[in-house]
């Protein structure tokens, strides 16, 4: 024992220690990083569309106003898609994207190009439907349904 009172055992724990909190602070058991993002819900292409469908209607009627009572059911058709998807996902949707038309975006398409848009979405939701599990392929297979007679009522 030294005249200080440190024994060489005293040393050599308090200098393991020191080691021991230096190697798991290194290997980030103390690291205040967030945890990575979760990865997007598969059914967010769904809801994605559902906004962009809508928003596309909205555009539409705002530039062909004569428009507006064949494509207003359609765009409203989208917007409770988008309503109910973000439900079931957990999702918040753009601030009154649900309710609302918004006339912001890119320029108004026509009814062909509707079409199109509509035939591309149902694929997607065709896609998302079969890859869903049994309590989610209700709901997708019902809009890809909706979105084929959206086409074909742009005929």
């Amino acid at each position: 024992m030294s005249d200080s009172g440190h024994t060489r055992r005293r040393i050599l724990t308090a200098t393991g220690a020191i080691v021991a909190a230096t190697t798991l602070a290194g290997c980030g058991l103390f690291d205040d990083e967030p945890e990575p993002a979760p990865a997007p819900d598969p059914l967010q292409p769904v809801l994605d569309e559902a906004l962009a469908l809508a928003s596309a209607y909205d555009r539409a009627i705002q530039a062909q106003a004569d428009l507006r009572e064949r494509l207003t059911p359609l765009a409203e058709d989208h917007r409770a898609h988008a309503a109910e998807l973000a439900r079931l996902i957990g999702a918040t949707l753009p601030s009154g994207a649900a309710a609302a038309p918004s006339a912001a975006g890119p320029a108004a398409q026509s009814p062909a190009q509707l079409r199109e848009s509509e035939l591309a979405a149902q694929e997607t939701a065709v896609a998302a439907c079969l890859a869903a599990p049994a309590e989610r392929a209700a709901l997708v297979g019902s809009i890809a349904a909706c979105r084929a007679t959206h086409a074909s009522a742009l005929r």
